[in-house]
């Protein structure tokens, strides 16, 4: 395999101007708003509150309907065999999680979907944060990193302490903003704050009373491209969007459905996102039901949803499809005779009941 190319220790901070053009890019619908908020001390904090309830209104309302093709909706991911993630993966173990090394990304794997890299890059990043988390959680480290802070700000407020902070120690910039605001909580209200306090300062920095803190919490909201409300947001109104395709395409197909909302209100807690009335054929397998999954499906996400999910479609309703929408590993559905079939794109081989008889 070819040398990896040098890269930077840490990424450039963003700063001013920059950090709304980022916010911009991480919800397209904020563009151009000038939402900004006063904190605490006379400082203004763009308050996140706003981008996420922008960013939330994407994919959300029964008067949402995606145009198809959607720009934000790949009309197909792409199959990898075990072999071409494995080489994604160990390039991503080399690289930290900044835009700058996604773009590395996709000019080492320029034929490769620019949507599934993105998603193996998210993937393969949580996956190293869960592998280190306990140890930025120690008392000695969530000390260490708030005294830190603490010098870091007497020296220049307007630096961005706590994102380079975070990049030196290789944590994701919003894990690190949620240690040092609940340790400057804890002191300040000599009690341990909740966890739907912290949530709600993470969300609106505004609400955080230390203007110089409430903008470090932003700059890392802003600068955290795989963690953060920020993402996770975006992350649920894409997964609602291509629900909304979904339910398009079955719509255009004629197919008769019911979807998770009308099961969960029948009483149903694990159900699929669409249950198909009338069961269909798709490659030679009998589908009824359908799961839209916006990520790329590698081993550890597939087996956990296997385990958590599909095996329990299949035991209440019987085989059925789940759409990767942004690939998947091709060694992975090797589950067809059992009854869970696996696709990347809306299958257009289906053979309906209808379409059964008119043959015969």
């Amino acid at each position: 395999m070819a040398a990896l190319p040098a890269l930077p220790r840490r990424a450039a901070p963003l700063r001013g101007a920059e950090l709304q053009e980022a916010a911009a890019v991480a919800a397209p619908d904020c563009r151009g708003t000038g939402l900004v908020a006063k904190g605490a001390r006379g400082g203004r904090v763009p308050p996140i509150t706003g981008l996420l309830s922008l960013a939330a209104r994407r994919g959300r309302g029964p008067e949402r309907r995606s145009p198809f093709p959607s720009p934000l909706l790949p009309p197909r991911g792409m199959k990898l065999t075990k072999a071409q993630y494995d080489e994604i993966a160990q390039f991503l173990g080399h690289v930290q999680p900044t835009r700058q090394s996604l773009r590395k990304l996709k000019e080492k794997f320029p034929s490769q979907s620019q949507s599934t890299l993105l998603s193996i890059f998210s993937q393969e990043y949580q996956k190293q944060i869960k592998r280190t988390h306990a140890k930025h959680h120690t008392a000695e480290a969530i000390e260490t990193y708030y005294q830190r802070y603490l010098n870091g700000v007497v020296k220049n407020a307007a630096a961005p302490v706590l994102l380079e902070l975070a990049n030196e120690v290789d944590f994701a910039p919003s894990l690190m903003a949620r240690i040092v605001l609940e340790r400057f909580l804890q002191e300040k209200e000599q009690a341990i704050p909740s966890k739907t306090l912290i949530n709600s300062m993470l969300r609106d920095p505004s609400q955080i009373p230390d203007g110089v803190l409430a903008n470090q919490v932003y700059q890392c909201t802003v600068n955290d491209c795989c963690y953060g409300p920020l993402v996770d947001c975006i992350k649920h109104a894409i997964g609602h969007e291509h629900e909304v395709l979904l339910r398009e395409m079955l719509l255009e197909k004629n197919l008769s459905f019911i979807a998770e909302d009308q099961l969960r209100a029948k009483g149903y807690d694990k159900t699929p996102d669409f249950i198909l009335e009338v069961p269909v054929a798709v490659e030679g397998h009998i589908i009824h039901w359908i799961e839209s999954k916006a990520s790329f499906g590698d081993e550890s996400s597939h087996q956990a949803y296997l385990q958590d999910q599909f095996w329990s479609y299949w035991n209440r309703f019987g085989p059925g499809l789940v759409i990767y929408w942004y690939g998947f590993i091709e060694e992975l559905d090797c589950h067809r005779e059992r009854g869970i079939l696996l696709k990347d794109c809306f299958p257009t081989d289906i053979v309906t009941l209808r379409h059964s008889m008119a043959q015969r």
